[in-house]
């Protein structure tokens, strides 16, 4: 959820904040406003380019990318692996700048390199090793003893299922369990040792644990499903007619031409006619909704030997008659 956030003016004169491009500055600001009360946040071009740039179509999550580098270079964030295995970010200021009335825990891993003293959300504490399962290892020998067996257990001369016999026998003819227990008549409830091995498998606990839903995170770099890879995308059209452009057209014309080239794209129209009318409007600029029209005539543009073809019959071009008297007898 994004809160209201204070810039305070010697970030603008701040030589660190001067060597990153004006986009990655935005960026930097934006994230005062969608980082939680400790300044973290996802390190994912995909969601940031949908919270700071949802009507600018042309600035994707790979310029987003960019812009994260070249503040994580710059060293005004920090991008860290968390507890759970996925990406972070924080702000590395965020505690000198900003000053929070009674903040919220933070639900989001600490980073351990620079405030590994600070709680961390999964943990619920202090932040165990990069990579580790935060609920703790599961691969320590459990302190529950009546699901531990004997991996060795001893002979029994009894039936296979038969438990007693594995129970060591003193010489009151009483368990041993029960002789432990202070010579009570009920035997202690978990005490006994089961002496075969069971027999059903027990899943192993080595892999580290990840903990969250099985569902993959859509918010990841990786390609989601929702475009091909190597499909063409309204943002590599638009990129292309920015390119031809002597000058950066203003951020409205963009935001329209991207809005028709999806509409575009998602009529099932070939990406060479978009490309034809794109390059046409290129040529003849004008309001963005030309487009449309441009994109039709590059799909429907009839030339003679086509329309000939349609119809059956080729077209001749006129020429003069060499003997006029007999071309126009009649009408002479």
């Amino acid at each position: 959820m994004a809160r209201i956030r204070t810039v305070k003016p010697d970030l603008f004169v701040n030589e660190r904040v001067a060597a990153c491009s004006v986009t990655a500055v935005v960026t930097y600001i934006g994230l005062f406003t969608q980082s939680d009360d400790h300044g973290r946040h996802r390190d994912n071009p995909a969601i940031i380019a949908g919270l700071l740039w949802p009507l600018r179509a042309e600035h994707t999550p790979v310029h987003v990318e960019e812009d994260l580098q070249q503040l994580a270079d710059g060293g005004l964030i920090c991008r860290y692996s968390g507890c759970d295995g996925k990406r972070y970010l924080h702000i590395t200021g965020w505690y000198e700048h900003q000053k929070i009335d009674r903040p919220s825990q933070s639900r989001l891993p600490v980073c351990v390199a620079h405030h590994g003293d600070k709680r961390c959300g999964p943990c619920k504490g202090i932040c165990v090793e990069a990579g580790a399962s935060p609920q703790g290892g599961l691969a320590e020998t459990s302190s529950n003893h009546r699901r531990a067996f004997d991996p060795s257990p001893a002979p029994s001369a009894g039936l296979p299922g038969d438990r007693t016999a594995a129970l060591p026998v003193p010489g009151n003819g009483q368990p041993a369990d029960r002789e432990a227990s202070g010579g009570q008549g009920k035997e202690a409830a978990g005490q006994g040792r089961i002496g075969e091995v069971s027999s059903n498998v027990h899943r192993g606990f080595d892999e580290a644990s990840t903990s969250g839903s099985r569902i993959l995170d859509p918010g990841s770099s990786s390609p989601t499903g929702r475009t091909a890879p190597g499909a063409t995308t309204a943002a590599d059209l638009l990129a292309g007619y920015v390119t031809s452009c002597a000058q950066r057209p203003p951020g409205d014309v963009l935001g329209h031409l991207g809005r028709l080239l999806k509409k575009l794209l998602a009529e099932g129209i070939a990406v060479e006619h978009i490309r034809a009318g794109l390059a046409r409007y290129a040529e003849i600029q004008g309001h963005p909704s030309r487009l449309p029209s441009l994109v039709n005539d590059a799909m429907n543009a009839c030339v003679p030997a086509q329309a000939a073809s349609r119809t059956g019959t080729a077209h001749q071009a006129w020429t003069n008659p060499t003997d006029a008297v007999v071309a126009y007898a009649e009408e002479l």
